[in-house]
């Protein structure tokens, strides 16, 4: 019995993780806001099918997938549950600097039973990790991520960054500092809202 998320077809054991996840999620909330309550409903559309889409666009020989600021996990942990069972040779990194969302994180993997090394620090202080794959979600403007990526993203490696409806805007201020290559990706989950693939990241 396989379950559809988003197009992305994932086996009855993906869903119950990602069930797992969802219980843990609901359980958490109320003390440290992982999500706003309002989307919490949502979770599945929202968050998940969000996070799911991104995983389809990573090359398939993807070796390492770092996340950076990962807050509840998302792309980060959908990432790291789709993984184990399509790419279980991938290592899937989380940066989130909150202790106690760091925390949850870690509580999160351990009960969906899924390997994923969260760190506990600021993305500045963590050593290049030569990542194959960057994502972030809802984290900074497009210049600073470019920054991030161009620290963490090995020789080759891509960076998947979903954004809004406001995108073109933060593109035009990013090629004023930054030169890259980028692919336009709809997201399925929201109008207007992209994922930017990017690659050959440099600074002018």
């Amino acid at each position: 019995m396989s379950h559809d998320l988003a197009g992305v077809d994932v086996s009855r054991e993906t869903f119950e993780r990602l069930k797992t996840y969802e219980a843990l999620l609901r359980k958490w909330n109320p003390a440290i806001n992982l999500v706003s309550r309002n989307t919490l409903d949502a979770a599945w559309t929202r968050h998940f099918v969000d996070s799911a889409q991104i995983f389809e666009l990573a090359p398939k020989n993807t070796r390492h997938w770092a996340d950076l600021g990962s807050g509840g996990g998302f792309p980060g942990m959908v990432i790291a549950i789709l993984a184990a069972e399509r790419a279980p040779e991938m290592r899937v990194t989380l940066v989130e600097s909150d202790q106690r969302k760091a925390t949850f994180l870690r509580s999160v993997a351990r009960e969906a039973g899924v390997k994923a090394e969260v760190i506990a620090r600021r993305i500045e202080e963590v050593p290049p990790l030569g990542a194959d794959v960057l994502s972030a979600r809802a984290l900074a403007s497009l210049t600073q991520l470019l920054g991030f990526a161009e620290r963490h993203l090995c020789s080759g490696g891509i960076a998947l960054f979903p954004k809004g409806a406001g995108h073109q805007a933060e593109l035009d201020e990013a090629l004023e500092t930054w030169r890259f290559g980028v692919h336009k990706i709809p997201s399925r989950t929201e109008p207007g809202a992209v994922i930017l693939s990017l690659g050959g990241i440099a600074r002018v």
